[in-house]
């Protein structure tokens, strides 16, 4: 339970990566565990479910193509496949905190879809369409103000000289 290299190893990863906490860690490692007892239950299975389980660790991103790379899996593989270190591998942010802080801030887009968790395993083929949401400035908006007000007062201008034709 108290196991010093273990702790030490989590913190550090911890760091590393930019998580909230450890339990992050035991998730990913618990993610893992699964993925190795699957190929373990398929190693005496036929060829077909080999490769159906291959082609979904594959879409997640980690390069696997036998029986021993999957159990050769590590959690740090598992974890290089969130959002939150995506964004620091494609330089979108510059540090994994700052990657946390714009997922949690719902300023990124992947495939057009704002998604504002960090441990969003990012899939293969997504990975290419993550960009940042592209927002009004507050320059922007205060000229979208001005132009509603200069448009509530020529509304307001016109609305005075039909009442004096009426009156008229």
């Amino acid at each position: 339970m108290y196991d010093k290299d273990r702790i030490t190893e989590e913190e550090k990863m911890r760091k590393e990566l930019g998580l909230k906490n450890k339990r992050e860690i035991w998730k990913a490692d618990a993610k893992v565990r699964e993925m190795r007892e699957k190929a373990k239950r398929l190693i005496s299975s036929g060829h077909e479910q080999q490769e159906t389980l291959f082609n979904q660790i594959k879409k997640m991103g980690i390069n696997v193509n036998s029986i021993s790379d999957v159990l050769s899996l590590d959690k740090k593989d598992y974890l290089k496949r969130r959002l939150q270190t995506v964004l620091v591998e494609k330089h979108i942010a510059n540090t994994v905190k700052a990657a946390r802080q714009l997922i949690t801030h719902r300023k990124v887009l992947v495939d057009g879809r704002v998604v504002n968790v960090p441990s969003y395993i990012v899939p293969i083929d997504l990975e290419n369409k993550i960009n940042l949401k592209t927002g009004k400035t507050k320059t922007k908006k205060k000229e979208i103000v001005a132009e509603k007000s200069e448009e509530i007062e020529a509304d307001e201008e016109s609305e005075e000289l039909n009442s004096e034709e009426e009156n008229e």
